[in-house]
């Protein structure tokens, strides 16, 4: 098989720098999602921390850098078959591919928020998730938001590090969203208190520190570490909070105009079928296993199989990135005999 066609599965923001730099190193990239749009969660996001960069503006900018490239929407794989140097694709559209590798960039879901019914996600009408909270960022639509707010909260770690979740796992994103959302909810609702209930903050990353003591010094966001650890509603619709103050010794009682989840991030759905249609190896979290964790991360353990982005773990935009660049010259270098 002469042809450099790589496809790759997933068209979120993994796919989609990967589509581009494949292209760049002579590549012949074949993008297939199975939703109507590019860019995956991050399409849906209002603005992407630290530098509050407008998440449709970097899809947009991304997707002009695909023109001329394949992109099949609305698409899934049906089947593939191993050839002797490559694989024999067919797509549910009923199209037909030979291809000489394999890039999943199948990303992630959220966590069901409904699951910790202790939080009342679905029942009571002012708890929405961080979710739902971008797509009002976005629009304006979400009934459940009132027009004047004075207290804001929000709970992280919802579905994460959490062995009843059946996740044990930190999603690493979830302390640096809800900072970034417990800004943006200050800049349009100046005079609200603004809560943030965390077990750990996990600030890692270039400037998420210096973002954090700017929520607390320019915004006046407070920071509480405890566990929410009851939620419901009073007569007027507001939601009651009961919590401890870990650092302060003392049980905390708040009334919220909101509250604000942090859903966690998981494997998708259909990992399981995929890993079993290319015969790779699924992780004990769930996501797919890496050839290794340190030095071959974007290498799945079979020839020809390579990953970026989210399905192998949770991931930051930056690490998505830079993660999908490795990934197309890890699939150029296997390409040239290379490996």
């Amino acid at each position: 098989m002469d042809s450099q066609t790589v496809l790759i599965i997933g068209g979120g923001v993994a796919g989609m720098e990967a589509a581009r730099q494949l292209r760049l190193l002579g590549c012949e990239p074949v993008i297939v999602e199975k939703s109507d749009h590019l860019g995956g969660h991050v399409a849906g996001w209002h603005k992407l921390f630290p530098d509050m960069l407008s998440a449709s503006s970097l899809i947009e900018r991304m997707s002009e850098s695909l023109d001329g490239i394949t992109v099949y929407l609305k698409t899934q794989v049906a089947s593939m078959n191993r050839l002797k140097d490559g694989f024999s694709v067919m797509l549910t559209n009923g199209t037909g591919l030979l291809c000489r590798a394999v890039l999943i960039a199948s990303g992630f879901r959220l966590f069901e928020a409904s699951r910790k019914e202790e939080y009342g996600y679905g029942v009571y009408d002012r708890v929405i998730t961080n979710s739902d909270l971008e797509y009002w960022f976005n629009t304006g639509e979400d009934d459940r938001i009132p027009d004047n707010l004075s207290n804001i909260a929000f709970v992280h770690c919802v579905g994460s590090r959490d062995l009843k979740a059946g996740n044990p796992q930190c999603s690493k994103v979830c302390c640096m969203t809800a900072v970034k959302q417990a800004i943006e909810m200050k800049e349009r609702f100046p005079d609200a208190e603004i809560w943030c209930f965390y077990m750990d903050l996990r600030l890692f990353g270039k400037k998420y520190e210096d973002f954090y003591i700017n929520a607390q010094r320019d915004y006046g966001v407070h920071f509480v570490r405890g566990r929410v650890s009851e939620v419901s509603e009073d007569i007027d619709g507001r939601v009651i909070l009961k919590a401890e103050d870990t650092l302060a010794g003392r049980q905390v009682k708040l009334k919220a105009d909101l509250l604000v989840l942090m859903a966690g991030m998981l494997c998708n759905e259909d990992t399981a079928g995929l890993a079993s249609m290319v015969r790779a190896e699924v992780d004990s979290d769930g996501f797919l296993r890496s050839r290794d964790n340190i030095f071959r991360i974007n290498e799945s353990s079979r020839p020809g199989i390579f990953f970026a982005g989210a399905c192998t773990g949770t991931k930051t935009v930056p690490e998505t990135v830079a993660e999908a660049r490795a990934a197309a010259l890890d699939i150029r270098n296997y390409l040239n005999g290379n490996d």
